[in-house]
Protein backbone atom coordinates (compact mmCIF):
# COMPACT_ATOMS: atom_id res chain seq x y z
CA UNK A 1 0.00 0.00 0.00
CA UNK A 2 1.30 3.43 -0.93
CA UNK A 3 1.11 5.50 2.24
CA UNK A 4 1.47 9.21 2.83
CA UNK A 5 2.67 10.19 6.29
CA UNK A 6 2.01 13.62 7.77
CA UNK A 7 0.98 15.17 11.06
CA UNK A 8 -2.65 16.29 11.02
CA UNK A 9 -3.33 19.72 12.49
CA UNK A 10 -6.52 21.50 13.49
CA UNK A 11 -7.47 24.83 11.98
CA UNK A 12 -9.08 27.20 14.47
CA UNK A 13 -9.89 30.10 12.16
CA UNK A 14 -13.56 31.04 11.68
CA UNK A 15 -14.68 29.53 14.99
CA UNK A 16 -18.19 30.13 16.37
CA UNK A 17 -18.57 29.31 20.07
CA UNK A 18 -21.70 29.02 22.19
CA UNK A 19 -25.18 27.61 21.75
CA UNK A 20 -27.09 30.70 20.66
CA UNK A 21 -24.46 31.94 18.17
CA UNK A 22 -24.32 28.49 16.55
CA UNK A 23 -28.12 28.23 16.41
CA UNK A 24 -28.39 31.65 14.75
CA UNK A 25 -25.68 30.73 12.25
CA UNK A 26 -27.58 27.54 11.40
CA UNK A 27 -30.87 29.37 10.97
CA UNK A 28 -29.49 32.21 8.87
CA UNK A 29 -27.02 30.20 6.83
CA UNK A 30 -24.46 32.98 7.29
CA UNK A 31 -21.70 32.04 7.55
CA UNK A 32 -22.06 28.68 5.82
CA UNK A 33 -21.11 26.16 8.50
CA UNK A 34 -18.71 23.39 7.64
CA UNK A 35 -18.68 21.25 10.79
CA UNK A 36 -19.90 21.35 14.40
CA UNK A 37 -18.29 19.81 17.50
CA UNK A 38 -20.64 19.02 20.39
CA UNK A 39 -20.20 17.70 23.91
CA UNK A 40 -23.44 16.50 25.47
CA UNK A 41 -27.11 16.32 24.51
CA UNK A 42 -30.52 17.67 25.46
CA UNK A 43 -32.19 21.06 25.09
CA UNK A 44 -30.48 23.47 22.72
CA UNK A 45 -27.73 20.96 21.90
CA UNK A 46 -30.34 18.62 20.46
CA UNK A 47 -31.79 21.56 18.53
CA UNK A 48 -28.34 22.20 17.06
CA UNK A 49 -28.02 18.55 16.09
CA UNK A 50 -31.41 18.58 14.37
CA UNK A 51 -30.78 21.83 12.52
CA UNK A 52 -27.39 20.56 11.38
CA UNK A 53 -28.96 17.32 10.14
CA UNK A 54 -31.54 19.28 8.14
CA UNK A 55 -28.77 21.27 6.49
CA UNK A 56 -26.53 18.22 5.96
CA UNK A 57 -23.74 19.66 8.14
CA UNK A 58 -21.28 17.28 9.77
CA UNK A 59 -21.65 16.97 13.57
CA UNK A 60 -18.85 15.40 15.60
CA UNK A 61 -19.04 14.39 19.26
CA UNK A 62 -16.08 15.77 21.19
CA UNK A 63 -14.69 15.73 24.71
CA UNK A 64 -14.64 18.91 26.81
CA UNK A 65 -10.87 19.12 26.46
CA UNK A 66 -11.16 19.09 22.67
CA UNK A 67 -13.74 21.90 22.73
CA UNK A 68 -11.51 23.96 25.03
CA UNK A 69 -8.70 23.56 22.53
CA UNK A 70 -10.84 24.43 19.52
CA UNK A 71 -12.40 27.47 21.19
CA UNK A 72 -9.07 28.85 22.34
CA UNK A 73 -10.36 29.02 25.89
CA UNK A 74 -13.52 30.98 25.04
CA UNK A 75 -16.85 30.00 26.63
CA UNK A 76 -18.30 27.38 24.28
CA UNK A 77 -21.24 25.94 26.29
CA UNK A 78 -20.56 22.52 24.83
CA UNK A 79 -20.56 23.49 21.15
CA UNK A 80 -18.01 24.85 18.67
CA UNK A 81 -18.74 25.37 14.96
CA UNK A 82 -16.52 26.15 12.01
CA UNK A 83 -17.52 28.31 9.08
CA UNK A 84 -16.54 27.21 5.57
CA UNK A 85 -14.34 29.60 3.60
CA UNK A 86 -15.90 28.62 0.30
CA UNK A 87 -19.00 27.06 -1.21
CA UNK A 88 -19.10 23.45 -2.32
CA UNK A 89 -20.40 22.41 -5.73
CA UNK A 90 -22.00 19.19 -6.93
CA UNK A 91 -20.19 16.42 -8.82
CA UNK A 92 -22.48 17.22 -11.75
CA UNK A 93 -21.14 20.80 -11.70
CA UNK A 94 -17.59 19.47 -12.05
CA UNK A 95 -18.55 17.21 -14.97
CA UNK A 96 -20.27 20.16 -16.63
CA UNK A 97 -16.98 22.10 -16.61
CA UNK A 98 -15.30 19.62 -18.95
CA UNK A 99 -18.41 19.49 -21.14
CA UNK A 100 -18.31 23.26 -21.58
CA UNK A 101 -14.57 23.18 -22.33
CA UNK A 102 -14.99 20.31 -24.77
CA UNK A 103 -12.34 18.28 -22.97
CA UNK A 104 -12.24 14.88 -21.26
CA UNK A 105 -12.99 15.08 -17.51
CA UNK A 106 -9.93 15.31 -15.25
CA UNK A 107 -10.92 14.97 -11.60
CA UNK A 108 -9.07 14.48 -8.32
CA UNK A 109 -10.69 12.34 -5.60
CA UNK A 110 -9.24 12.73 -2.09
CA UNK A 111 -9.96 9.66 0.00
CA UNK A 112 -9.82 10.86 3.62
CA UNK A 113 -7.11 13.51 3.25
CA UNK A 114 -7.37 14.94 6.77
CA UNK A 115 -4.46 17.38 6.82
CA UNK A 116 -5.68 20.79 5.56
CA UNK A 117 -2.16 21.64 4.40
CA UNK A 118 -2.15 18.59 2.14
CA UNK A 119 -5.62 19.34 0.79
CA UNK A 120 -4.64 22.95 0.11
CA UNK A 121 -1.48 21.87 -1.71
CA UNK A 122 -3.45 19.34 -3.78
CA UNK A 123 -5.96 22.03 -4.76
CA UNK A 124 -3.10 24.34 -5.75
CA UNK A 125 -1.56 21.72 -8.04
CA UNK A 126 -4.96 20.73 -9.40
CA UNK A 127 -5.49 24.33 -10.51
CA UNK A 128 -2.11 24.63 -12.21
CA UNK A 129 -2.37 21.23 -13.93
CA UNK A 130 -5.82 21.92 -15.36
CA UNK A 131 -7.97 19.57 -13.28
CA UNK A 132 -11.69 20.24 -13.50
CA UNK A 133 -12.35 19.80 -9.78
CA UNK A 134 -11.78 18.01 -6.48
CA UNK A 135 -14.07 15.54 -4.72
CA UNK A 136 -13.81 14.97 -0.96
CA UNK A 137 -15.90 12.94 1.52
CA UNK A 138 -17.90 14.72 4.21
CA UNK A 139 -16.34 12.71 7.02
CA UNK A 140 -12.70 12.01 7.80
CA UNK A 141 -11.52 14.75 5.48
CA UNK A 142 -10.17 18.25 5.70
CA UNK A 143 -12.67 20.82 4.49
CA UNK A 144 -12.58 24.26 2.91
CA UNK A 145 -11.25 26.03 5.98
CA UNK A 146 -8.87 28.96 6.26
CA UNK A 147 -5.75 26.78 6.33
CA UNK A 148 -6.76 25.08 3.08
CA UNK A 149 -7.31 28.45 1.40
CA UNK A 150 -4.01 29.80 2.63
CA UNK A 151 -2.03 26.70 1.64
CA UNK A 152 -3.64 26.64 -1.80
CA UNK A 153 -2.22 30.14 -2.45
CA UNK A 154 -5.63 31.28 -3.67
CA UNK A 155 -6.29 28.29 -5.91
CA UNK A 156 -9.24 27.24 -3.73
CA UNK A 157 -11.06 30.26 -5.14
CA UNK A 158 -10.84 28.79 -8.64
CA UNK A 159 -10.98 24.99 -8.28
CA UNK A 160 -14.50 23.61 -7.69
CA UNK A 161 -14.73 21.25 -4.70
CA UNK A 162 -17.57 18.76 -4.29
CA UNK A 163 -18.23 17.26 -0.86
CA UNK A 164 -20.09 13.95 -0.96
CA UNK A 165 -21.70 11.73 1.66
CA UNK A 166 -20.74 8.47 -0.04
CA UNK A 167 -17.48 8.36 -2.01
CA UNK A 168 -18.14 4.87 -3.36
CA UNK A 169 -21.52 5.88 -4.81
CA UNK A 170 -19.92 9.01 -6.25
CA UNK A 171 -17.36 6.85 -8.06
CA UNK A 172 -20.16 4.71 -9.49
CA UNK A 173 -21.79 7.87 -10.81
CA UNK A 174 -18.53 9.00 -12.42
CA UNK A 175 -18.18 5.61 -14.11
CA UNK A 176 -21.71 5.95 -15.48
CA UNK A 177 -20.50 9.21 -17.06
CA UNK A 178 -17.57 7.49 -18.76
CA UNK A 179 -14.86 8.43 -16.27
CA UNK A 180 -12.10 5.88 -15.60
CA UNK A 181 -10.96 5.67 -11.97
CA UNK A 182 -7.22 5.45 -11.22
CA UNK A 183 -6.22 4.52 -7.68
CA UNK A 184 -2.72 5.06 -6.31
CA UNK A 185 -1.09 2.08 -4.60
CA UNK A 186 2.28 0.33 -4.55
CA UNK A 187 0.65 -2.75 -6.08
CA UNK A 188 -0.27 -0.84 -9.24
CA UNK A 189 1.36 -0.35 -12.62
CA UNK A 190 4.00 2.29 -13.31
CA UNK A 191 2.30 5.65 -13.59
CA UNK A 192 4.33 6.76 -16.61
CA UNK A 193 3.27 3.67 -18.58
CA UNK A 194 -0.43 4.28 -17.98
CA UNK A 195 -2.70 6.02 -20.50
CA UNK A 196 -4.42 9.07 -18.99
CA UNK A 197 -5.59 10.66 -22.22
CA UNK A 198 -9.22 9.60 -21.71
CA UNK A 199 -11.68 10.73 -19.07
CA UNK A 200 -9.99 10.10 -15.73
CA UNK A 201 -10.23 10.58 -11.98
CA UNK A 202 -7.17 10.15 -9.77
CA UNK A 203 -7.79 8.81 -6.26
CA UNK A 204 -5.29 10.03 -3.65
CA UNK A 205 -5.34 8.09 -0.38
CA UNK A 206 -5.08 9.28 3.20
CA UNK A 207 -1.85 10.37 4.83
CA UNK A 208 -1.52 7.33 7.06
CA UNK A 209 -3.41 4.50 5.38
CA UNK A 210 -3.58 5.12 1.66
CA UNK A 211 -6.78 4.33 -0.24
CA UNK A 212 -9.45 2.49 1.73
CA UNK A 213 -10.20 -1.10 0.74
CA UNK A 214 -13.71 -0.28 -0.47
CA UNK A 215 -12.49 2.51 -2.73
CA UNK A 216 -9.67 0.32 -4.06
CA UNK A 217 -12.27 -2.18 -5.23
CA UNK A 218 -14.05 0.61 -7.09
CA UNK A 219 -10.94 1.63 -9.05
CA UNK A 220 -10.54 0.55 -12.68
CA UNK A 221 -6.74 0.78 -12.53
CA UNK A 222 -4.07 1.02 -9.84
CA UNK A 223 -0.95 3.08 -10.48
CA UNK A 224 2.26 3.62 -8.54
CA UNK A 225 5.34 5.80 -8.31
CA UNK A 226 8.83 4.23 -8.29
CA UNK A 227 10.37 4.07 -4.81
CA UNK A 228 14.13 3.64 -5.02
CA UNK A 229 15.23 4.92 -1.61
CA UNK A 230 14.97 3.49 1.87
CA UNK A 231 11.78 5.46 2.58
CA UNK A 232 8.74 3.92 0.89
CA UNK A 233 6.22 6.71 1.34
CA UNK A 234 5.59 10.23 0.03
CA UNK A 235 3.68 13.24 1.26
CA UNK A 236 0.16 12.95 -0.18
CA UNK A 237 0.27 16.30 -1.96
CA UNK A 238 3.70 15.59 -3.48
CA UNK A 239 2.53 12.23 -4.84
CA UNK A 240 -0.67 13.81 -6.14
CA UNK A 241 1.33 16.49 -7.93
CA UNK A 242 3.44 13.95 -9.78
CA UNK A 243 0.37 12.04 -10.94
CA UNK A 244 -1.48 15.19 -11.98
CA UNK A 245 1.38 16.48 -14.08
CA UNK A 246 1.71 13.13 -15.83
CA UNK A 247 -1.93 13.51 -16.88
CA UNK A 248 -1.18 17.02 -18.12
CA UNK A 249 1.98 15.88 -19.95
CA UNK A 250 0.15 13.15 -21.80
CA UNK A 251 -2.74 15.39 -22.77
CA UNK A 252 -0.40 18.08 -24.08
CA UNK A 253 1.37 15.60 -26.35
CA UNK A 254 -1.74 14.03 -27.92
Amino acid sequence: MMKYNDNITEDTTGVICGRNPVIEALKSGVPQLDSIYINGSGGSLNLIRNLAKEKNIVVKDAQEQKLNQLSGGASHQGVVAFGACGEYVSVEDILEISRKKGTKPFIIICDEIEDPHNLGAIIRTAETSGADGIIIPKRRSASLNATVFKTSAGAASYVPVARVSNLASCIDMLKENGVWIYGTDASGSDYDKTDFTGSCALVIGSEGFGISRLIQKKCDFMIKLPMLGKINSLNASVAAGIFMYEVLRQRRTT
